[in-house]
C-alpha cells in the first residue's frame, strides 16, 4: 500500500467527508453552548473558558489546539497535519457563525446534550476516517490507538474526567450532569463505530481486510 507521502493532500472524497465532519462538530458545539453545557477534550476546555473569559469558543479552540497541531505534524506527517489545521479552523469558524443563523426558543439541556453529543460523535468519526483530527487530545488519542490498540474513545473518556473536574467549579450540578451525558454519547459513538484502521480511507471495515503488516498510517 502506498505511504501517506505518496497520496494527494486532499481529494474530493476526503473533502466531502471533512466538510461533513466540520459541520457536525460545529453544530454539536452550538447545541452545547446554547444550553450552557461543556464536553470533553479541547472543545470542552474551550467551552468552559468561554463561560468565564470575554472570548468566544472559536478563538479559544484555535489557540488551545495550536500545540497539538505541531504534534500532528511531527508524529503523523504533513498530510494529517494540514487536514487537521483545516478542520480546527473550520470548526472554530463554524461555531462562531452558526449561532448567528440558528437560535432556540426553548432547548432542554437534556436534549442539547443528546443532540450535541450525537452530532459531535458522528462528526469526529467522519474527520478521523479521512485522516485528520479535530485537534487537541484527539490527536494524542489516535496516535495512542495506532501504537497500542487502546481505543481513542476510551482515552478521550479518561481525559474528559479531568475536564469535568474543572467544570464542577463553574457549572451547576444539573449542567454538569447533562454535560457528562453528552460527552458519554460522543465517546461511545466513536468507540462503537470507528476503528483506527479506517483512518485515511473513509470506508467502514477497511482495516479488517488489510493484510498484516500493511501500512495503516494513512
Amino acid at each position: 500500500m502506498p505511504s501517506s507521502q505518496s497520496r494527494p493532500v486532499l481529494t474530493f472524497f476526503d473533502l466531502q467527508g471533512l466538510i461533513f465532519g466540520i459541520l457536525m462538530c460545529a453544530l454539536g458545539v452550538t447545541f452545547l453552548k446554547a444550553a450552557g453545557l461543556v464536553t470533553g477534550q479541547t472543545a470542552g476546555i474551550a467551552l468552559l473558558l468561554s463561560y468565564v473569559l470575554p472570548w468566544g469558543f472559536g478563538p479559544l479552540f484555535l489557540v488551545i489546539s495550536l500545540p497539538f497541531l505541531i504534534l500532528a505534524w511531527t508524529r503523523r506527517g504533513a498530510v494529517f497535519a494540514l487536514r487537521t489545521v483545516a478542520v480546527v479552523i473550520g470548526i472554530s469558524l463554524g461555531a462562531q457563525v452558526l449561532p448567528q443563523y440558528l437560535g432556540f426558543v426553548a432547548l432542554h439541556p437534556g436534549l442539547a446534550a443528546i443532540l450535541g453529543g450525537a452530532c459531535s460523535g458522528s462528526g469526529l468519526i467522519a474527520i478521523f476516517r479521512h485522516n485528520a483530527s479535530a485537534g487537541g487530545m484527539t490527536i494524542v488519542g489516535i496516535i495512542i490507538e495506532h501504537r497500542t490498540g487502546f481505543k481513542a474513545g476510551w482515552f478521550q473518556l479518561a481525559v474528559d474526567a479531568a475536564v469535568f473536574a474543572a467544570s464542577a467549579l463553574v457549572l451547576t450540578p444539573s449542567q454538569l450532569f447533562y454535560s457528562f451525558i453528552g460527552a458519554m454519547i460522543t465517546n461511545l459513538i466513536i468507540v462503537w463505530n470507528f476503528d483506527v484502521a479506517q483512518s485515511g480511507t473513509g470506508r467502514p471495515g477497511y482495516g479488517r481486510a488489510t493484510p498484516k503488516g500493511a501500512d495503516l498510517d494513512a
